[in-house]
């Protein structure tokens, strides 16, 4: 049987596998260990990074059936689910640390210090040119991804990259096939930062500026 079969038939034993058209599609267009699900009607297509081929049947068993839920939006929990969730909290272990910007680290290090004695293992330290996305941490790949408009503010970038490595050091909660990253935890320990409310306040500025150049410069 098929690992799309398998995942179907364990989620949802009251439905019938063959009402349903399904592919699954392994490519390298993807981040590593990102998949998603697209569908129209009874047509589901799921896209994995082909770093999952290499992956135990069992956990990408429960990867298909966190996308399954999501596409039938319904809420359950089962043995590989729980399985795929552990590997994704894992996967960083394993993820080559190899483009790592010197002044990222910078940052990355004051943070560090003074926020978590020293104890978030380095990750790679990335830049990219998004103005609404100013900072993201992939598990997959263990990146963090920070917005250059924050280049020329220390302070924002600082609060962004405390921001990211909550989510490195929290991962995330899973409960009935859906995850929380932004969990209560984390927005405690995220209220420790300095000023965090006027940070907040700055952030949105800034984002508003860069909206606005780039509309100058583009529109």
């Amino acid at each position: 049987m098929s690992i799309i079969n398998d995942a179907f038939e364990d989620l949802f034993p009251e439905k019938s596998f063959e009402d349903f058209n399904f592919r699954v599609n392994y490519n390298d267009r993807f981040k590593p260990y990102n998949a998603n699900v697209k569908y129209t009607g009874n047509s589901f297509v799921f896209n994995l990074s082909k770093k999952w081929k290499n992956v135990s049947r069992e956990i990408q068993i429960g990867l298909m059936q966190e996308l399954l839920l999501k596409a039938f939006k319904e809420k359950k929990s089962t043995f590989n689910i729980d399985l795929y969730n552990s590997f994704m909290k894992k996967i960083h272990i394993a993820a080559p640390k190899t483009r790592i910007d010197s002044f990222l680290e910078e940052s990355f290090d004051r943070v560090n210090e003074k926020y978590f004695l020293g104890m978030v293992e380095k990750t790679n330290l990335v830049w990219h040119n998004s103005i609404r996305r100013l900072g993201s941490y992939e598990y997959g790949s263990d990146t963090i991804s920070i917005s250059k408009v924050l280049e020329k503010d220390l302070d924002a970038l600082d609060y962004v990259m405390h921001h990211e490595m909550l989510h490195k050091k929290l991962k995330f909660d899973s409960s009935n096939g859906s995850c929380r990253h932004h969990t209560k935890a984390f927005r405690e320990m995220e209220k420790r930062f300095e000023n965090s409310q006027q940070m907040e306040e700055r952030l949105k500025s800034i984002a508003r500026h860069g909206i606005r150049r780039r509309f100058l410069l583009f529109g």
